[in-house]
């Protein structure tokens, strides 16, 4: 059984290559396009299955269903599944059939946000949403194979920034679709909904998606474009693992996987709790706490393509001087959300900035940078390391941030207050403690 299982997902044999030069443009032409529209479409809604618990937390602990800690248990959970998924999965990836492993991921996904929204056992949820975590580990790194296999890495900013779009597209369906639901239906409808429209999607998306180039009898992305290639492209256990190993031994990518982690607390703290925070401090309704969280998601989309735009462009792909400009901004924005007047138009303008300049970061510290340094065929190993470093600090925010707020609150009557006060200062000193170590990398250059 183990055996045909890992047949099924084992990437595809290199086939004898076509000689037709026409044959091969139209190919490359026809598969990039429907390729990159396909891992951002399934990617986004992917998202809408990993952020479900983000929408429905104040229904959650208002009907006393659960409480604060219950749902920051939870929550870790799902962080510390994709953490460990992302890393093993990543790995593994470089050896996968990354169109059967990939939708596999989301397939499952799917499912489990449906058996979510029809139970309500803490034990089933925290088990759940932390299986929910390891498969989704598998999207990123299936991704970013993707992308080293047919885009190539004097072009791989600008797509991998597009590609990272797909993380604000499925934040702004979730904070909008998602909220919608839970508020008209309820919290359930927030699990149910996005878990069987994302097995639809997949099931169509399927026939979009492409394994290497080789498997189809293309030449490899550096050959067609007629670019040096430093690393030879080769599915050899031997190879492909001897350069595995060869990512615990670069300082680089530990500093960026401590950037990335600082950064992740940041944003999943916004993701987690920014509507809470929204409702209970700001004061505004679950649809318009959501509304206003999904206007940073859609100003994201704009941030991924624009750092990669910008890096490849006008800095040679050299990433450490976007990286800077965007990191200030980010640091700007974040205090005027928390600290600035409670005025709906600078709270707006601010989430806009925010959402531009976070994107940015999250492109390039949490993996193009790592693909920049990594030799190609350990894309998804790159991606698995620095998703490993991103989530447990995601995980470790959900922990601390739910404790922090938990402390500060108090009865008022019959109702509780909550004093955001410790958490936000936990957020706001993470991100300048991620700008700090992301200009360790400075004179860090792109080595294929």
């Amino acid at each position: 059984m183990i055996a045909k299982i890992l047949l099924f997902f084992r990437a595809g044999e290199y086939q004898p290559q076509i000689t037709d030069q026409k044959t091969i443009d139209s190919k490359y032409s026809k598969y990039r396009k429907e390729i990159l529209a396909s891992i951002v479409a399934l990617y986004g809604f992917g998202y809408t299955c990993r952020l479900a618990l983000s929408v429905v937390k104040k229904p959650l602990i208002d009907s006393g269903v659960f409480s604060i800690t219950d749902l920051g248990l939870v929550g870790s959970a799902y962080f510390y599944g994709y953490a460990l998924g992302k890393f093993l999965n990543g790995f593994f990836a470089d050896y996968a059939n990354v169109k059967r492993f990939f939708t596999f991921g989301l397939i499952t996904s799917g499912l489990i946000n449906v058996v979510m929204g029809l139970n309500q056992s803490i034990i089933l949820w925290v088990v759940f949403w932390f299986l929910n975590g390891w498969v989704q580990g598998i999207g990123a790194p299936s991704c970013a194979i993707t992308l080293t296999n047919w885009f190539s890495p004097k072009e791989r900013g600008r797509y991998y920034g597009i590609w990272s779009t797909a993380h604000a597209i499925g934040e702004g369906l979730t904070f909008l679709g998602s909220a919608a639901l839970v508020d008209y239906f309820s919290w359930r409808a927030g699990f149910v909904g996005p878990g069987i429209l994302l097995i639809i999607i997949t099931i169509i998306g399927y026939n979009y998606l492409q394994d290497s180039p080789k498997s189809l009898g293309l030449p490899s992305i550096a050959s067609w474009k007629g670019e040096p290639q430093k690393t030879p492209v080769t599915n050899s256990f031997k190879e492909v693992l001897k350069n595995q190993l060869k990512i615990i031994k670069l300082p680089s990518i530990w500093i960026l996987g401590l950037a990335s982690a600082t950064m992740y607390v940041t944003r999943y703290a916004i993701n987690s709790w920014g509507v809470l925070y929204l409702q209970e401090i700001r004061g505004y309704s679950l649809i318009e706490a959501g509304g206003i969280i999904s206007l940073n998601t859609f100003t994201g989309i704009l941030g991924c393509v624009a750092f990669g735009f910008i890096s490849d462009k006008y800095f040679k792909a050299r990433r450490p001087p976007v990286t800077l400009m965007f990191g200030v901004v980010e640091i700007i924005s974040l205090i005027v959300i928390f600290f600035g007047p409670n005025s709906t138009i600078v709270l707006t303008i601010a989430f806009l900035v925010y959402g531009f300049t976070l994107s940015g970061l999250l492109a390039v510290l949490g993996g193009l940078f790592a693909l920049d340094i990594a030799p190609k065929n350990i894309s998804g190993a790159a991606m698995g390391f620095i998703g490993l470093f991103s989530y447990i600090g995601a995980g470790i925010q959900e922990k601390i941030s739910s404790l922090l707020i938990k402390t500060s609150t108090l009865e008022a009557s019959s109702d509780l207050v909550y004093n955001f006060d410790s958490a936000i200062l936990f957020w706001v000193v993470a991100s300048v403690i991620s700008f700090l170590l992301s200009l360790t990398l400075w004179n860090k250059k792109i080595e294929d």
